[in-house]
């Protein structure tokens, strides 16, 4: 595997780790429910788009930070993984 693509992954790695971190966070601090009882009053009222999308802010730190130190290949990577991201959530919003 050439070091591109290497780097390519980690930040892929990187980007879906910080939304899930992004998501736990934002559920722990403003949900008086705990995770699961969240996620679960999110798929009935049809929410679970909306917490997955405030739980990608955090890939916005990782993009500028792997920008501001040069590793542009990582910072691709997590683009990579907010599209997915993103694409999840349409699948939620239509079905």
């Amino acid at each position: 595997m050439n070091k591109q693509k290497k780097e390519i992954i980690i930040g892929f790695l990187v980007g879906l780790i910080a939304n899930t971190v992004g998501t736990l966070l934002y559920i722990v601090l403003f949900s008086d429910l705990g995770i699961v009882e969240t996620y679960n009053a999110a798929v009935t009222q049809g929410h679970v788009g909306s917490i997955l999308a405030l739980g990608a802010i955090l890939n916005l730190v990782a993009f500028f930070g792997f920008l501001r130190i040069r590793r542009d290949y990582r910072a691709r990577g997590v683009i990579i993984a907010t599209i997915l991201t993103a694409l999840l959530i349409l699948y939620y919003k239509i079905f």
